[in-house]
């Protein structure tokens, strides 16, 4: 890992003087990241990227500290890794700059539980094809299987999508009543894609629907999504696909992930859900939790789904003061445009913008520019 010395690593805004990073807020760079399936055109239109298109990087990783397992593509310099916007230091990532100074940038109390990992990751999907069928390890399993503290239960807000071949973005979740451990490794032996295809529940998404997966649940993201993730901090996927819908061969490491394919196989939950009972156990509904004239801040994912992460959503009007508290956050400025201000600072900022907010800022007071609400969608660690 790079070392970087903190008291280098400063910068003055507009002639201002000169502060530490861990007191400011501050913008970070795209980090799209390859994938085993092929998209993205959605996420450079959000952008403003001219002549959007598909492509092998379908993923924007949100002020990400968190290494991509991709194999054969080590020549990649750090994939995953967000790299920051700070004079002098263009190439210094996210996690380079908290491990100068954890406790300054994630607060005390997060870094006593979990040092100096940020506990979570966001991102930006965009699937123009369905992701291989899978599955994600609860923490018990990726503790005993793959020493890791951390699992991959994650949840998605559906920000909107598009028809691919003429077919509505569509979800696969949960199994059926009736899939028992015996029957998914039939299945997966004789590569019955249809059979592991059927064997799920499929359901049609919209715009603002949210949905929370659960480590062992068997699901994947169908063709036209676009949406946000906020999950553990891994990159562990078991899949049981040998060949992607695009035709792409996926390599035995990939499936089980190192485990083997009799532990891939235990790692999935067999209980079956009617779709009745899935959309009722998986889908949440937003919680408001604060409201003044034309602003709003709900709560997407929060405690009572999961203490692993939560997500908020702000909708401004005119301006909109937010107090974070003693919590750092990421911010996506999903559409609008205009500043954030915190102290006596201002940063200009639009939409497709990420930003880092360091535990040391703790009230921040957003100000939207246009007629429309400006949305805001901030990402927190456990609580």
């Amino acid at each position: 890992m790079a070392s970087f010395d903190l008291n280098r690593i400063k910068y003055s805004l507009k002639g201002a003087i000169n502060m530490d990073l861990k007191s400011k807020v501050f913008k970070v760079m795209s980090t799209r990241v390859w994938r085993t399936y092929f998209g993205g055109k959605e996420i450079e239109k959000w952008q403003g990227i001219e002549n959007p298109s598909d492509g092998e990087l379908p993923e924007e990783w949100i002020a990400s500290t968190v290494m991509a397992r991709n194999p054969g593509r080590e020549h990649i310099d750090k994939e995953g890794l967000s790299r920051v916007f700070i004079e002098g230091n263009e190439n210094a990532t996210l996690k380079d700059i908290i491990a100068s100074d954890p406790i300054g940038f994630l607060g005390e109390e997060h870094y006593n539980k979990y040092g100096s990992s940020m506990a979570f990751l966001a991102k930006i999907i965009d699937s123009l094809n369905r992701l291989t069928i899978q599955v994600h390890p609860t923490k018990e399993f990726a503790r005993n299987f793959l020493k890791s503290e951390y699992g991959k239960t994650e949840a998605w807000y559906i920000l909107g999508g598009r028809k691919v071949d003429g077919e509505d973005p569509y979800v696969l979740l949960g199994f059926k009543p009736g899939i028992t451990r015996e029957k998914w490794k039939q299945l997966f032996e004789a590569q019955d894609i249809q059979g592991m295809f059927n064997a799920l529940h499929k359901v049609y998404i919209k715009p603002g629907e949210l949905f929370f997966i659960p480590g062992g649940l068997p699901h994947a993201i169908g063709s036209g999504c676009f949406l946000i993730e906020i999950q553990e901090p891994t990159d562990y996927t078991m899949r049981v696909e040998r060949t992607t819908p695009e035709g792409r061969q996926i390599t035995d490491f990939l499936c089980h992930q190192g485990v083997g394919f009799d532990k891939m196989l235990d790692c999935f939950n067999y209980e079956g859900y009617t779709k009745e009972q899935v959309l009722e156990k998986l889908s949440i509904l937003p919680q408001q939790i604060a409201k003044n004239e034309n602003s709003s801040e709900d709560i997407l994912i929060g405690p009572s789904q999961t203490e692993l992460f939560s997500m908020n959503r702000l909708s401004i009007g005119e301006n909109y003061d937010n107090y974070v508290g003693n919590s750092f956050c990421t911010a996506i400025v999903y559409s609008g445009k205009g500043r954030i201000e915190y102290v006596n600072e201002s940063i200009e900022i639009k939409q497709g913008d990420f930003l880092f907010i360091p535990a040391g800022v703790d009230r921040v007071k957003w100000i939207n520019d246009e007629a429309d609400n400006m949305e805001i969608i901030e990402c927190f660690p456990p609580k």
